[in-house]
């Protein structure tokens, strides 16, 4: 039926028997994430398997008007993966690969991400599969404010808050944040974070993540015993993430040495000049054209030295080649999942420390807690604060993960997940099971 929505259930079984069919999907890279955490659970083992599949899965259709009076369908979908300990929190992509494994896994993450840095949020996670630029900005709406509906019965601020992700951005926010207020006869600006500042967004929202980047990456070259006054920054993506970390970077001294984007890849030894490329990409839409460096294969960015990795795009981009490969000391994960698990270990044997996704770019979700509070508060903070919160959230639970990884003998990763499992698990078993 047209409109309708859909609850998806899956067992366990078909779970892991699609990770194991697929294991570079990120789904099978999360649950090979759990398997790591397990022997170190204890008598919280008997609660892992509420890790190992979403609470709850909704596919939507989502039928529009295009401009050109066609009917076209898009597929959308949000998942909940655990609501143990409070509402759930995660972004909302638009995007033309989204798929239900890739939202469950981007989900998950979210819960790990959320009881790392110690918020009172569960992991949650939407998507709709479309390319944004190739609607109108009326058809964009349209395709918004119809997803809004169709999820609105199991959203709120204080059941699930989406946020801006890939292909989503503050003006979606402000759409979100409307149709679910038009459909409940009340103005909620609580239901979304990262929304414009005037509609109740917080300040420094929109650089949160990049900042976060750079501050775990501060830590780690302090850790490693390197220096950041120049230092070789290698990034994957330009985008709102990677141009914050690049600029802050360059900053502290780093040199900039490889880019790489959708339209192309770049390389200058000496260094490429972030400010002079921000602007080349502002005008052009990617790093491709820009005549302060050469231009490399997509292959040949993961042969570039440098003393930092920051991949910065999509998942799984560090394979177990491209591991082998890689000439760099630190890892900073600042997309979501972009190391494959046999990757992981390949970097663990070779020595390259890294720092893992769900602690590295929890920047945004951090200042997205400030803002939901903020919100129900109706008392804002200013951009120094909110600044200063930030790093102060990330380093001490960054420093927490250090601890737990020293005293077991763990990688950063599977001590974050240690640390963010028992969080989930002991919330889990002190609710108990109802009925």
């Amino acid at each position: 039926m047209e409109g309708q929505s859909a609850t998806v259930q899956r067992s366990e079984a078909d779970l892991l028997s699609y990770a194991k069919s697929t294991p570079l999907n990120p789904w099978g890279t999360y649950l090979h994430q759990i398997d790591m955490v397990k022997p170190h659970l204890g008598d919280l083992n008997r609660w892992v398997g509420t890790m190992q599949r979403p609470k709850r899965a909704l596919i939507v259709d989502i039928p529009i008007e295009m401009d050109n009076g066609e009917i076209r369908h898009f597929e959308g979908y949000r998942v909940q993966h655990s609501l143990s300990r409070g509402p759930g929190k995660g972004g909302l992509r638009f995007h033309p690969d989204v798929s239900l494994e890739e939202v469950m896994a981007l989900a998950a993450w979210m819960t790990i991400k959320n009881a790392a840095v110690n918020l009172p949020f569960g992991g949650a996670k939407g998507g709709i599969r479309v390319d944004p630029s190739t609607l109108s900005q009326r058809e964009l709406e349209k395709v918004t404010r119809r997803y809004t509906s169709e999820i609105g019965l199991i959203i709120g601020p204080q059941q699930d808050i989406p946020a801006p992700d890939v292909g989503t951005n503050p003006q979606v926010m402000a759409w979100v944040m409307d149709t679910y207020s038009q459909n409940v006869g009340a103005t909620v600006t609580g239901v979304v974070t990262g929304k414009p500042v005037h509609l109740g967004g917080s300040l420094g929202r929109t650089r949160a993540t990049g900042l976060g980047v750079f501050a775990i990456g501060r830590v780690m070259a302090a850790a490693n015993g390197l220096a950041l006054d120049g230092a070789r920054i290698a990034l994957q993506g330009f985008g709102n993430v990677g141009g914050v970390a690049a600029d802050r970077f360059v900053k502290a001294g780093c040199r900039v040495v490889a880019v790489q984007d959708h339209t192309g890849t770049l390389h200058n030894a000496g260094g490429i000049d972030i400010a002079s490329l921000q602007e080349h990409v502002d005008r052009s839409g990617g790093i491709a054209g820009f005549a302060g460096a050469d231009d490399l294969t997509l292959e040949q960015f993961w042969d570039v030295p440098s003393d930092i990795l920051i991949p910065a795009a999509l998942e799984g981009q560090i394979t177990a080649d491209r591991a082998r490969r890689l000439s760099t000391r630190i890892v900073l994960e600042a997309a979501n999942g972009p190391t494959v698990p046999e990757a992981d270990e390949i970097l663990f044997d070779r020595g390259i420390a890294v720092a893992p996704d769900v602690i590295c770019n929890a920047g945004g979700v951090i200042v997205s807690y400030f803002e939901w509070v903020q919100d129900f508060s109706s008392f804002f903070w200013s951009e120094q604060e909110i600044y200063v919160r930030l790093e102060q959230v990330l380093i001490q639970a960054f420093d927490a993960i250090r601890e737990l990884a020293v005293i077991n003998g763990l990688t950063l990763r599977t001590a974050t997940y240690l640390l963010s499992c028992r969080r989930v698990l002991t919330a889990r078993k002190e609710r108990g099971l109802y009925p």
